[in-house]
C-alpha cells in the first residue's frame, strides 16, 4: 500500500473517517477507500464487502448514499470502496462493456481483484475472513460485480447486483447502451458464459439482485436476465443440488415501506433449503439505490437494500461452496459439460415448440 491519507466526510449526523489507499498492479492504478468500525479488534477475522459505485459517482458519495458504513459499525465488518478514474472513463464508469475487462487476470476485473487481495494481505491493519468476501454495486458497478463473480469465484463468496446488466451482455459501448435500454441477448448458450469464465473454479455463486420497475436508465428486463443467467449457471454448477425455476420461486412475498414503495421479494433455495438467489423488484423506483439517502442515485422510499444485502451475504460462505465442490470431485466437472449439453438441447426443443 502507498500514499495513505485519511478522508473524513459527513454521513447523516456522524463524521465518518475512511482511509484512502492507492493500488498499483499490472493492469493499472486506482484509489480505494476503507472503512473500519471504531471498535474493530485485529484479533477477530471479519467479513469484507466491496462496494462499486455507478457512473458520475465518487466512492465517498456512494458510501454516504448506501449507509453501508453505518451497517459496518453495527455488525462489525470492513467495507472497501474502489474509485474509478475519469482518465479511464469520462463519466467515471467502470468499463463493464469492454471484453478485456470481462476476463480473469485482465483489465479492470484483475485490478479490482488485486485491490481485494491487497486488503487481505494487510494483516497489520485488518484480519479478513477469506471465506466471507463479497462484492456489490449499482449500475456500471453492478455489472462489474457480476464480472467479478464470474471471473473470481474463488475470491468472492457472493455478489449483489443493483440495477445491473447480465455478464457479457455487451462487448462495446454501443451495444452496452442498447442493452441498457432493451435488455441483453437471449441465446441458448448465454447461460454458459459464466461457467466458462469460472473455468476450474466453477461453482454455485449466491446472488442477490435489486431492480426498480420504473428504471428508464437500465430497463427492468435486465434484472430478470441477470437473475436468469445466474440461475442457469448455478444449475449447471450444482450437480443436481440446485434445480430452480425462474417462474417457480421457493418464496414470493410482497411488502411496503411505511410511507414508501411497495416491493416483491422472490427467493430460490437448493435441495437442502439453503438460500442461493434473491430478487427484489421495487415498484415505481427508477435508477437508484433502494433505501439509500443522500448522495446521488438513491431512493429513500424503497426498502433498505444495503441491510438486505448484508443479511443475504452473511448466509453465504465460499468455504461451504468449495467443500461441496470438492466432495463430488471430478464428477462435477464431467457432469457440468453433460448438463450443459442436455440443457442446450432441451432449450432448443422448447424454442421449436414455441414456434
Amino acid at each position: 500500500m502507498a500514499n495513505l491519507r485519511i478522508v473524513v466526510f459527513v454521513q447523516g449526523k456522524n463524521v465518518i473517517p475512511m482511509k484512502q489507499y492507492i493500488y498499483t498492479g499490472s493492469t493499472g492504478e486506482r484509489p480505494y477507500f476503507i472503512y473500519t468500525p471504531q471498535n474493530y479488534q485485529l484479533s477477530k477475522a471479519v467479513p469484507l464487502i466491496v462496494m462499486l459505485h455507478g457512473c458520475t459517482q465518487k466512492a465517498s458519495g456512494f458510501a454516504d448514499g448506501t449507509h453501508m458504513n453505518e451497517l459496518a459499525e453495527r455488525y462489525n465488518f470492513i467495507v472497501a470502496y474502489p474509485q474509478q478514474l475519469r482518465a479511464a472513463h469520462a463519466y467515471g464508469c467502470w468499463n463493464w462493456f469492454k471484453p478485456d475487462n470481462q476476463e480473469r487476470d485482465s483489465g479492470e476485473a484483475a485490478l479490482l481483484a488485486g485491490i481485494v487481495q491487497e486488503i487481505v494481505q494487510q494483516t497489520r491493519e485488518w484480519t479478513i475472513d477469506k471465506h466471507r468476501i463479497y462484492v456489490a454495486g449499482i449500475s456500471a458497478g453492478a455489472a462489474m460485480a457480476g464480472i467479478l463473480g464470474a471471473t473470481y469465484p474463488d475470491l468472492f463468496a457472493a455478489i449483489g447486483i443493483h440495477a445491473g446488466i447480465a455478464y457479457k451482455a455487451a462487448q462495446n459501448v454501443h451495444n452496452g447502451m442498447k442493452v441498457m435500454r432493451r435488455g441483453g441477448p437471449d441465446t441458448l448458450l448465454q447461460e454458459a458464459l459464466i461457467s466458462t469464465a469460472m473455468g476450474e473454479h466453477v461453482r454455485v455463486m449466491p446472488t442477490i439482485v435489486f431492480h426498480g420497475t420504473s428504471d428508464f436508465t437500465v430497463a427492468p428486463l435486465n434484472g430478470n436476465q441477470v437473475v436468469q443467467q445466474w440461475m442457469q449457471s448455478n444449475i449447471l454448477a450444482a450437480h443436481g443440488a440446485y434445480t430452480a425455476s425462474f417462474l417457480q420461486p421457493d418464496t414470493h412475498v410482497t411488502g411496503k415501506v411505511p410511507g414508501g414503495r411497495s416491493y416483491e421479494v422472490l427467493t430460490w433455495n437448493d435441495v437442502n433449503g439453503h438460500l442461493i438467489q434473491e430478487y427484489w423488484k421495487i415498484n415505481g423506483m427508477g435508477h437508484a439505490w433502494s433505501g439509500g439517502r443522500g448522495g446521488s442515485y438513491t431512493d429513500a422510499k424503497g426498502p433498505d437494500s444495503s441491510e438486505a444485502m448484508y443479511h443475504f451475504f452473511m448466509q453465504q460462505s465460499i468455504k461451504d461452496s468449495m467443500d461441496h465442490a470438492i466432495s463430488i470431485g471430478d464428477v462435477v466437472h464431467a457432469s457440468f459439460w453433460s448438463n450443459l449439453l442436455h440443457r442446450a438441447i432441451r432449450l432448443f426443443n422448447e424454442k421449436k415448440e414455441e414456434k
